[in-house]
This record gives structure tokens, C-alpha cells and sequence, in this order.
């Protein structure tokens, strides 16, 4: 009897570490890397291919604001085009990216111009890297700094040197899986600016992301610039739309 009863005992615990370890096995395959994070972050800030309507205001130290509206396509993870419709001074302007190499096209010059990811085609803090803004793991390798109940600190190491920033600290919220902050920083470590997403909104196809994002710098004290997605729509494009002889025609999409 007492032999029975012991191995009823000991069966039980055998039975109850077997479920403890699938559970930990399982917990630790669910667990998300930095990377996978990050392409979590990718997809829910946009499809892989869409359409996008958005502003862009300059507020110069004066409280003066400068504003531009941009008719913009993607392609992938790494090709884009935006197009200016206003102001008048600027509407018909077209920009291209494929990669690190950018482009902008301006009707009376008749030709593209060759610019940089530093450089910026509306002023302002935002550069040309931010508003021609390649998937995040395009550019980056992430880990994780920190986590908490509600949120992931990501560090993210740019793959190459011709990014615009050498290091991103991203904060993401657990719940939206969308970033929060994003500090950009130099290969010497100093801060260059701050992303801040704001305004959850609904898209459409299941799109729930930021709204809005703004933008201050140490480097530029008292401007800020903010950019206003209106909308962001799923589209199929040709190759076509993102090469040089179609920025005349970037127009014709819409």
C-alpha cells in the first residue's frame, strides 16, 4: 500500500515539472527579439506597399509656420516618391528614394538633383531621411534595453554608415506595438533630435497607428516641426513609379 501510494506521489510531481517545463519552453519561444519587435513596429506604422496624404508645418522660434502637403507612395522596404501639392511655390516638386540615394525633381530645372539624407527639402527639423522614411528594420538592428508591463526600450544600431542616424532609442507600447519616443543620436553619442508619435488614430484595414508626429532638436532650439498623416491607403504600384524618368509623372497616381 505505502509503495503504491509513493509512486502515486512521485508521478504527480513528475507530471507537474513536465507541465512547468512546457511552459517555460513556451514562454521563452513567444518571447520577441529586438528585430522582431521592430518589424512588428514597421508593419503597424504601414502596409508594405500604400498610398499616403500628409502635411508638414515648420514653426519657426516666432510662432510663424511654413506648411507643406505631400502626396507620397511606397514600395517595399526601401523604395519611395513624394509629391508636392502645395504651396504654389512648390507644388509639382516629386522626390525619389531607392535606399540611401534620393533624388528631387523640380519642373523648371527639368531634371533630378542628387541630395542627401541630412539635407532637408522643406527646412525645418525634419530631415530628408524623416520625410522619405524607409521601414525602420530596413536600416536597423535592434535589441532590447528594457521592458516593462507596458512598454519595450529598443537600442537600434544602424547597418551602415550612410544612415542619417547612427542609433535610435525607441520606446514601443506593448499594446499597439507603435513607438512612443525615438531619440536619434550620432556615431558620438550626442542627440540630435526627438520623434514623438501622438494621436492614435484608425486608418482603415485594420491600420491603428500615430497620427502625428513631431519633432524637436538640441540643435535647433525654439523651431519644431510636426507631420499629419490625413491618410494612408493599401495601394499596388509598378516598379516604374520609383525611378528617375517617372518623377515628371508622379502626378498621374493620385
Amino acid at each position: 500500500m505505502w509503495f503504491k501510494q509513493l509512486f502515486k506521489i512521485n508521478s504527480d510531481v513528475i507530471f507537474l515539472l513536465v507541465v512547468f517545463l512546457c511552459l517555460l519552453v513556451t514562454g521563452t519561444a513567444a518571447a520577441l527579439d529586438g528585430n522582431e519587435i521592430l518589424l512588428q513596429v514597421d508593419r503597424n506604422l504601414q502596409p508594405e506597399s500604400y498610398e499616403m496624404y500628409r502635411k508638414l508645418i515648420n514653426i519657426e522660434p516666432d510662432g510663424s509656420k511654413k506648411e507643406y502637403v505631400l502626396y507620397t507612395v511606397k514600395k517595399g522596404q526601401d523604395r519611395m516618391v513624394a509629391l508636392f501639392l502645395s504651396p504654389a511655390s512648390e507644388k509639382g516638386r516629386s522626390t525619389l528614394r531607392l535606399g540611401d540615394n534620393m533624388w528631387l525633381y523640380i519642373p523648371s530645372v527639368g531634371k533630378p538633383l542628387r541630395i542627401t539624407s541630412l539635407q532637408s527639402v522643406i527646412g525645418g527639423v525634419f530631415n530628408n531621411s524623416d520625410i522619405l522614411r524607409l521601414d525602420y528594420s530596413a536600416e536597423y538592428d535592434a535589441v532590447i534595453l528594457e521592458e516593462t508591463a507596458d512598454k519595450y526600450v529598443l537600442n537600434c544600431k544602424a547597418k551602415t554608415s550612410s544612415i542619417a542616424y547612427d542609433s535610435l532609442k525607441m520606446e514601443v507600447d506593448k499594446k499597439t506595438m507603435v513607438p512612443v519616443t525615438i531619440g536619434c543620436y550620432a556615431a558620438s553619442g550626442m542627440l540630435i533630435k526627438t520623434l514623438y508619435y501622438k494621436n492614435i488614430k484608425e486608418f482603415g484595414d485594420d491600420l491603428l497607428r500615430p497620427s502625428v508626429l513631431e519633432t524637436d532638436s538640441p540643435l535647433y532650439k525654439g523651431y519644431k516641426s510636426i507631420m499629419i498623416y490625413a491618410r494612408i491607403n493599401k495601394k499596388k504600384l509598378a516598379d516604374e513609379v520609383f525611378t528617375l524618368n517617372y518623377l515628371p509623372r508622379v502626378d498621374e497616381l493620385r
